[in-house]
């Protein structure tokens, strides 16, 4: 049984990506194949759209001066986020000690970045026509997974978690420990913000297919709260800017900026809507616990409700100016209704001269 070291980095190229475009261009190879989680019942776990993964084959990697293999694969998501894995398989003499070490090495380095920029550009080459408004935002998230089919219960997660050399506290292995689940005998979860420990005899790839999940989501969720950041400040110097137009030529200006935000609100909600509804966790008990402690460590509660009060804020703007649109035509009603009253009072007395 062999341990290996799956390290993740997961991107944001695009505003969505058509899963069925991608089926097609990959058709040919028969690589491609749709994510399903191996100890579940369909129902038990819904995926509205899973993901397609990519067998982009085997690798050697050298790390510490020693030749390691290692294989590549993809996920590609419809929310426009691929996901690129490199799975290192770790010699079966490698003891705690060895396994450390590469830990605090991998977390160090920078060594293995061209390697997946290399893998993402032949991703989204190959798969070009089935992005939709293809756009490198920028927006990664990495991820590394200490996957473990023999595990030594002498063993100490906390410092491989850290990849830290320093003797822990009791107090931080425990803050580390609270996040750790077990269904059985043969399998152990510990999950940090940026590291995971998973122990599976069996060779199962459910749980860190769970955390993946995760990860593009949160992944999804910051880059729109960055883009509604973005749209704020332009609304803000949008509204500036038509206050420099006289005050009865701004409703035009005013409707712009409007139908902008009322299009920006729908989108974002749309899509942050399909976010949540894109995995979910009906009848397995043990896996929820997982996703759900996964969803709270990255935190990705606080990004949706920063991107629901940026989304209020555009939404109250958007009744300040239809206010003021309502003021104006008010205003211009009013001035209307005298001219005419003057007007018939001009007509009235012509009459009488």
């Amino acid at each position: 049984m062999t341990n290996s070291f799956w390290l993740y980095r997961i991107f944001d190229v695009a505003e969505e990506i058509s899963l069925e475009r991608v089926e097609q261009i990959l058709a040919q190879t028969g690589s491609a194949s749709r994510m399903k989680l191996s100890r579940v019942r369909p129902k038990s776990i819904q995926i509205k759209n899973p993901p397609v993964t990519i067998d982009l084959g085997e690798e050697t990697v050298t790390l510490q001066e020693t030749r390691l293999k290692a294989t590549f694969s993809a996920r590609i998501y419809d929310l426009g986020v691929i996901s690129i894995v490199l799975r290192i398989t770790l010699p079966p003499e490698y003891d705690y000690d060895h396994i450390h070490k590469l830990a605090i090495y991998i977390y160090n380095t920078d060594d293995l970045e061209p390697l997946f920029a290399g893998k993402l550009k032949h991703i989204q080459d190959t798969l070009h026509n089935a992005l939709i408004k293809p756009n490198l935002s920028g927006f990664v998230e990495d991820y590394i997974i200490y996957f473990f089919r023999n595990w030594n219960p002498e063993w100490d997660p906390a410092p491989l978690l850290l990849a830290e050399t320093e003797a822990l506290s009791d107090q931080s292995r425990r803050d580390i420990m609270a996040n750790s689940f077990s269904y059985g005998r043969e399998d152990l979860a510990v999950i940090t913000w940026d590291s995971a420990l998973v122990y599976d005899a069996s060779g199962s790839a459910d749980i860190p297919d769970l955390l993946e999940f995760a990860n593009s989501q949160l992944l999804s969720l910051r880059y729109y709260d960055d883009l509604l950041s973005v749209e704020m400040e332009k609304m803000y110097q949008a509204i500036e800017d038509v206050e420099t137009v006289p005050k009865y030529g701004r409703r035009k200006q005013y409707r712009r900026i409007m139908n902008r935000l009322m299009e920006l609100v729908v989108d974002v909600s749309e899509i942050t809507e399909r976010i949540h509804n894109s995995l979910r966790v009906t009848e397995d008990i043990f896996y929820a616990r997982v996703y759900g402690a996964a969803l709270n460590i990255f935190r990705t509660r606080a990004w949706a409700d920063s991107i629901e009060r940026k989304i209020s804020i555009i939404q109250q703007s958007y009744t300040m100016l239809s206010n003021e649109i309502v003021t104006q035509q008010s205003t211009m009603m009013e001035l209307a209704i005298v001219l005419l009253i003057m007007l018939e009072i001009v007509l009235g007395l012509s009459k009488l001269l």
